[in-house]
């Protein structure tokens, strides 16, 4: 019994965390994230106002809970990458496995999710703050993966390129949807641009003077 309790009483935090958030989103879509208040969610939820803020530090985070996920997706790419398999096209293969999974953390949101998000200031400036946390990542796992020698600031160069492309296909997502296009359209138009941009970063990164196989 005790070897199952620990699993268990996980089982039933994640449970519960899942139940906040699906509460909130609900809410914000329903009447905006600025007008709803944390009391609100958490009476939806049939918790107390402490059990919400103990999951959630922030009341963005109850909108944009994949956070994590979003912040260390770049970095994560690069470090799971094959032995033989340059940073580049690990990040172009998890970007197309991404946007034809129709994935979130990309900006498959939805309309009404999107909509929500553009209209509040609050989570506008926190998604800034996503990507720019997601570039920070991104440049600690290249400079983890450069060779010796590399001078610094090359990983960090190279981030931030690569981050703005990132930003970019993000953002073309959002408008896409924003402007009622279906998953199954968007995909179709975002695989011939994010081939052109890999084009274009792999152009840039391959006159890089150091020679790190970015």
């Amino acid at each position: 019994m005790t070897t199952t309790e620990p699993g268990l009483r996980e089982s039933k935090k994640q449970e519960t965390r899942q139940l906040i958030s699906d509460c909130a989103t609900r809410l914000f879509i329903e009447q905006g994230f600025e007008r709803t208040t944390i009391a609100e969610i958490a009476a939806a939820a049939r918790v107390a106002k402490k059990t919400v803020t103990n999951y959630f530090a922030r009341k963005e985070d109850l909108a944009l809970d994949h956070h994590e996920a979003f912040t260390q997706g770049l970095a994560r790419a690069v470090a799971e990458r094959g032995p033989e398999e340059v940073p580049l096209a690990a990040l172009g293969r998890t970007f197309r496995a991404a946007l034809l999974a129709h994935d979130p953390v990309v900006g498959f949101t939805g309309p009404e999710f999107a909509r929500m998000v553009a209209d509040s200031p609050t989570l506008t400036a926190r998604l800034r703050e996503l990507h720019d946390l997601r570039e920070v990542a991104l440049a600690e796992a290249l400079t983890a993966a450069a060779p010796a020698g590399t001078p610094p600031i090359a990983p960090r160069a190279a981030a931030a390129l690569i981050a703005a492309s990132d930003r970019l296909l993000f953002r073309r997502i959002q408008e896409l949807t924003l402007d009622g296009h279906g998953d199954a359209e968007i995909e179709a138009a975002l695989l011939p641009e994010a081939d052109h941009l890999r084009a274009m970063l792999g152009a840039a990164v391959a006159d890089d003077p150091t020679g790190t196989p970015w």
